[in-house]
């Protein structure tokens, strides 16, 4: 079912952050305005308010990503965040010296610690918690902290943003991460070539990568890529009502790495391995993502 354009009026947050952060990559490129050097870590919180989400936005993203809305009774699931997040990445990066054109979604980490009320508005803190830099590749750990008035602290999110720096001399390429033999499939998904176009609209996520298929074949892809979020989401949703039977609470935490893209159209799995989590074509097959998740009773 294509998703309605009119989400798109719910995005203005998410596309001003987006475009603060590709304007800083332009002034980057063109060697305008200042860096920040070696910053200071943590870096500074990023706080915003936002309005109850849209009840209709949010029915219409979960049906998207694979998952039931009525187990949702006056909640707004936890994988939701880069909707309200997005808008801070930009601000909160903003005057690394990294290539940050370069900047690539490497992972996530999600830690649901209590349910996250629909009809409250959302407080948002967003900071840049820490680098890895080895010198090759550096790792940001980008913070999204998102609370309601009864529900401090609900959701924490990290994201791991990747950035190449320089190339190992006679380094050999690293095995491709696979779907373990052996493991079990718990959803499967057939992603239509608009996919990311309509998590797009869902999100405000319009890097045109995931949308304009000239664009992703100027990068090297043969069309379009899912978003590494809308994998996840469908990761999860996959173990809502999978293993966890429809309980949207089991989950306490899930964390993943997104280790090649989605290119749409396309046919997925996702499938568990004891607590390993896996979206891929079938089992031995290439895995997408890879990554571990812990339950409320483990």
């Amino acid at each position: 079912m294509a998703i309605s354009t009119r989400f798109v009026l719910s995005q203005g947050p998410a596309i001003k952050g987006m475009g603060q952060a590709a304007l800083s990559v332009l002034r980057q490129r063109l060697g305008l305005g200042s860096s920040n050097g070696t910053p200071s870590l943590p870096g500074p919180a990023i706080h915003v308010t936002y309005p109850p989400r849209d009840p209709a936005l949010v029915r219409a993203y979960i049906k998207h990503v694979g998952g039931d809305p009525t187990a949702y009774k006056r909640r707004v699931p936890a994988h939701f965040f880069p909707q309200w997040g997005f808008g801070l990445t930009g601000p909160a990066l903003e005057g690394l010296s990294y290539p940050m054109a370069k900047a690539m979604n490497g992972g996530c980490k999600l830690i649901q610690t209590a349910p996250l009320p629909a009809d409250e508005p959302l407080d948002v803190v967003a900071r840049l918690e820490s680098i890895d830099d080895d010198g090759h590749r550096a790792i940001l750990d980008l913070s999204i902290v998102t609370s309601t008035r009864s529900a401090p602290n609900a959701v924490e999110a990290h994201l791991y943003i990747f950035v190449p720096l320089e190339k190992r001399k006679g380094e050999a390429p690293k095995d491709k991460a696979r779907v373990p033999a052996d493991a079990k499939e718990i959803a499967f998904h057939r992603l239509e070539a608009d996919a990311g176009l309509d998590f797009a609209k869902l999100t405000g996520d319009f890097n045109p990568v995931h949308w304009v298929p000239a664009y992703a074949k100027a990068f090297g892809f043969r069309n379009t890529i899912l978003h590494g979020f809308g994998t996840m989401a469908r990761a999860v949703e996959g173990l809502n009502r999978g293993p966890f039977a429809g309980d949207i609470d089991a989950l306490r935490s899930i964390h993943v790495r997104f280790t090649r893209p989605v290119v749409l159209p396309a046919q997925v799995g996702v499938y568990v391995h004891d607590d390993e989590i896996y979206v891929g074509a079938a089992p031995s097959g290439p895995a997408y993502l890879t990554g571990t998740f812990e339950t409320r009773n483990s």
